[in-house]
């Protein structure tokens, strides 16, 4: 289904030198971002209590703060869970202290201002698990990184999975170079979201690919770059279809779907509009680079005197 269709091809390639720079330097940005700053990992990842409240009347969340900091809870994270009413509270992982007898100081603390706080759960974290939860997340994308790789090579060729995988990866360190940064917590669900980027850019990899792959044999005597730039055009109206469609559901999370999906689709958002960016103009250039050529995909014609024994 096209909305609208481009007669003249873009010359994206003509463009490459400069994309690609462009994206060598936020890669490398990112990448001191992480080994500088590092990620701010949540309670999931380091270990910790998590607890629920609930108030009878909306919470003052600075005031709730304030009286977690009068107690030694200075580290202690409070934001609305699902309603005004409702707080979540994530209390790093602090030594010489149950968790049980932790929790039942804060709940303490909130009812000498309130007496109407409830306490709904609580979830104890281990240093432990935290580790393990690092180690698995970390292999988790060490896998869906090379599954990707070995799925292009397969489908393709070993050039279109290299720089699939460079473009995929590119994405991911760029969402996790934002939250470096920013500072913003890096938790399960956030990884979640990376996963899930990691296979939406590769979907868009796919499909451009799999149309150079087409005009390589439709267009005999059309040069590379040429063939490269009628692939992304003709995809053009699809790639504005879905990723349009993609971001308007992610938006309405990100502004409706309070403190609990805000940094999901946060990462979500950043990794889609990475994805167009890469898929168009990281993953073709690369190909160019390596030297993809219609004899990838065709064997040259014997001639006949080739043809006799």
């Amino acid at each position: 289904m096209e909305f609208f269709r481009i007669k003249h091809d873009i010359p994206f390639m003509s463009y490459g030198r400069y994309t690609t720079a462009i994206s060598l330097v936020t890669f490398l940005l990112a990448v001191f971002f992480l080994a500088t700053r590092g990620l701010n990992l949540g309670v999931d990842f380091t270990g910790g209590s998590v607890m629920e409240f609930h108030y009878a009347q909306p919470a003052d969340l600075n005031q709730v703060r304030g009286q977690l900091a009068g107690i030694g809870l200075k580290d202690a994270q409070a934001q609305n869970f699902g309603s005004s009413r409702d707080v979540l509270i994530q209390v790093p992982l602090k030594q010489n202290t149950s968790g049980a007898k932790l929790s039942e100081q804060v709940l303490d603390t909130l009812r000498q201002h309130d007496a109407s706080v409830e306490m709904r759960r609580v979830e104890f974290v281990g240093p432990q698990v935290g580790k393990e939860l690092v180690e698995n997340g970390a292999m988790a994308l060490l896998l869906v990184s090379l599954g990707i790789a070995g799925y292009l090579w397969l489908r393709f060729e070993w050039k279109f999975g290299v720089a699939a995988i460079i473009a995929n990866l590119h994405d991911v360190v760029i969402i996790l170079g934002f939250f470096s940064f920013f500072q913003w917590e890096f938790s399960l669900s956030v990884l979640a979201a990376v996963l899930a980027v990691l296979g939406y850019s590769v979907n868009e990899s796919v499909v451009v690919f799999d149309r150079i792959r087409e005009n390589f044999r439709k267009m005999r005597k059309a040069e590379v770059a040429e063939i490269i730039d009628n692939a992304i055009t003709r995809t053009m109206s699809r790639t504005i279809i879905t990723h349009g469609c993609t971001q308007m559901m992610v938006t309405a999370m990100l502004l409706l779907g309070g403190e609990t999906l805000h940094y999901f689709a946060l990462a979500l958002t950043i990794g889609i509009l990475f994805s167009i960016y890469s898929s168009v103009l990281v993953a073709s250039p690369i190909l160019m680079l390596l030297g993809v050529t219609r004899e990838d995909f065709i064997k040259p014609e014997k001639t006949a005197e080739q043809a006799l024994p």
